[in-house]
């Protein structure tokens, strides 16, 4: 009998007469339900990085979004010609020796007349000087600044919007309450009750918030008044030098490290410090910073110029490695392909390898810049922390040679500050630097796609 005749099953094992093609066996069951199992774990895991972003985000809007809108006092100011020019010449000089104490009583004056010629209104406020706390400190000043500039105005009486003091501000946004001030020496209940009746009156009006986008850092006096748009500007002289340094030589270290460079010890060495680098704290660079570039070369102290070339020296380890990742992932036949067809070794680097390699090497770059942006750690180190920039600088060479500020040191600035009006103004800066990171982040990948190459 052959085994064409034998009885099916014969001398098969019972297990295996139990199995069958179209079944599934228990050792397969097991293995399709660990495979469900890391699956809901990685949706799990999906799900509550998702959670906490979501948290954050809203944290940070939520916390931020009252800073981009300011309380304004819209009154008619009596530019009294007596006290501002008493001599009747409108002179310059004459106009200039009248400080900001000659400008507040003016102030107090009209919001004093406001009050009295609005009906309806009530106060135990009696005096003129009581409504001082209700304006911002920088009130004077600005006044000034009008007056002197607008000389023909002395003797009539010009509509002004006047900045609330912060605690107003905080009163309008429900970050001060009536239960707050009972304790503190800047404003009391009164003051609040005589917001309540300006704001229906009109008088008192919440507006988006300009100057913060603007505007320049104020004192510890003058929270209100305070803006991060000349930080902004320090933030791009400090970029333009992290990328006119930075892309250049990282993208030429690199080709030469992954396409020239003989394979000794002595490249070995090269990149076992470039990776070493890459993971070195960012306060290390701003030691190095201070010594070299500050000390030794004597560089402007809180300079841009200074804070580019610390960034430049934090971000090259990174742009290198990034860059050799995507000239290692250009295929070897396109090498071999334009060698073999005559080119030289630098053509068919520059020619065929870069241009195929340009993606990732723009995404590490912007990658990189975007990572110099956010540091503050090396900044501490120059100066550009403690530096209070209040003007924005009078050219190119200013905006890199003149103490300045940026973004992230303004923001850890105010959030060291006592008054709550700077916290608020800190979470609106991270804000606008989240912006900043989202749009340098996007650029990125709307360039990779457009110089992607497929091979």
């Amino acid at each position: 009998m052959t085994d064409a005749t034998a009885p099916m099953g014969a001398d098969v094992p019972k297990k295996a007469r139990k199995s069958s093609l179209y079944g599934t066996d228990d050792r397969t069951k097991k293995r399709n339900a660990a495979e469900k199992r890391f699956q809901m774990y990685g949706i799990a895991a999906i799900g509550i990085g998702i959670f906490f972003l979501v948290i954050l985000l809203v944290s940070i809007v939520r916390s931020g979004v009252p800073a981009f809108t300011q309380t304004f006092i819209e009154v008619p100011v009596y530019l009294n010609e007596e006290v501002l020019d008493p001599n009747g010449n409108r002179d310059p000089d004459d106009l200039r020796r009248v400080s900001t104490f000659g400008y507040a009583p003016l102030i107090d004056q009209a919001i004093f007349n406001q009050v009295q010629q609005t009906e309806g209104l009530t106060t135990t406020l009696e005096d003129a000087s009581d409504m001082r706390k209700m304006v911002s400190a920088s009130a004077p000043a600005i006044l000034r600044d009008y007056v002197l500039a607008n000389p023909d105005e002395i003797g009539e009486t010009v509509d002004f919007r006047i900045l609330a003091a912060s605690r107003v501000d905080g009163y309008m946004k429900d970050r001060v309450t009536r239960e707050s001030v009972a304790r503190d020496k800047n404003i009391d209940a009164a003051h609040l009750d005589l917001v309540d009746q300006l704001v229906e009156a009109g008088t008192i009006k919440r507006e988006f918030n300009w100057d913060f986008i603007t505007g320049a850092d104020a004192s510890e006096n003058r929270p209100e008044q305070a803006g991060i748009g000349v930080a902004m500007i320090g933030s791009f002289f400090m970029m333009l030098v992290v990328l006119v340094l930075s892309l250049p030589i990282g993208v030429a270290a690199s080709i030469y490290l992954e396409e020239f460079a003989p394979k000794n010890r002595f490249t070995d060495l090269i990149e076992v410090n470039i990776s070493n680098l890459a993971a070195v704290p960012s306060i290390v660079f701003g030691i190095l910073g201070l010594a070299v570039f500050i000390q030794f070369a004597h560089l402007p102290q809180s300079a841009p110029l200074v804070g580019g070339l610390v960034l430049t020296l934090m971000t090259l380890p990174t742009i290198i490695i990034s860059t050799r990742a995507s000239l290692k992932a250009v295929p070897p036949s396109i090498r071999d392909a334009a060698l073999g067809v005559g080119a030289s070794k630098m053509q068919a680097v520059f020619h065929h390898v870069l241009p195929l390699a340009a993606p990732g090497i723009l995404t590490g770059t912007i990658i990189g810049l975007a990572q110099a942006l956010g540091e503050t750690a090396p900044l501490l180190l120059i100066g550009m922390v403690g530096y209070i920039a209040t003007n924005y600088p009078e050219g190119i060479a200013s905006g890199f040679l003149d103490p300045n500020s940026s973004m992230p040191a303004q923001i850890y600035e105010w959030s060291k500050r006592a008054d709550p009006a700077y916290y608020e103004r800190a979470w609106g800066g991270i804000i606008i630097l989240l912006l900043f990171l989202m749009t340098m982040n996007i650029i990125a990948i709307i360039l990779r796609r457009r110089f992607e190459r497929r091979w």
